[in-house]
């Protein structure tokens, strides 16, 4: 049985990049050194729809009046961006028996793209 990895809201889901547990001269570093760092570096793999937004208009309605679809705000991040997130809001997470993060967008301090991110189409 497969199963679909669907994230929520302005979740992101993260695949940490490997762990330097080796110094460039080659010394292997103790574990706590490794989890007193504040940032983490990763490789973004899914996205959640965004930031809700919420329609004035029906904010009298009732809860189970499905003719309202909803809408989103589109996260800036996109899949396949590298990114830098703080690691105490990461949560670490075990899919396909592989090691990810979930955290929110904000979280993000910063993204590395490819001119070729978007569609596989160059933007230079």
């Amino acid at each position: 049985m497969d199963y679909e990895l669907i994230l929520i809201g302005d979740k992101v889901l993260v695949e940490p990049d490997n762990d330097k547990s080796k110094t460039e001269g080659g010394l292997y570093l103790p574990q706590g050194i490794k989890e007193k760092d504040k940032v983490q570096y990763g490789t973004i793999v899914k996205i959640g729809p965004g930031y809700p937004i919420v329609d004035p208009s029906l904010i009298n309605s009732d809860p189970w009046d499905k003719t309202y679809k909803n809408q989103y705000f589109p996260l800036q991040s996109m899949v396949g961006d590298k990114c830098v997130f703080l690691k105490e809001q990461a949560f670490e997470v075990y899919y396909n028996k592989k090691k990810y993060f979930v955290i929110p967008h904000a979280a993000i301090l910063m993204v590395i793209r490819s001119s070729t991110n978007i569609a596989g189409v160059s933007l230079t």
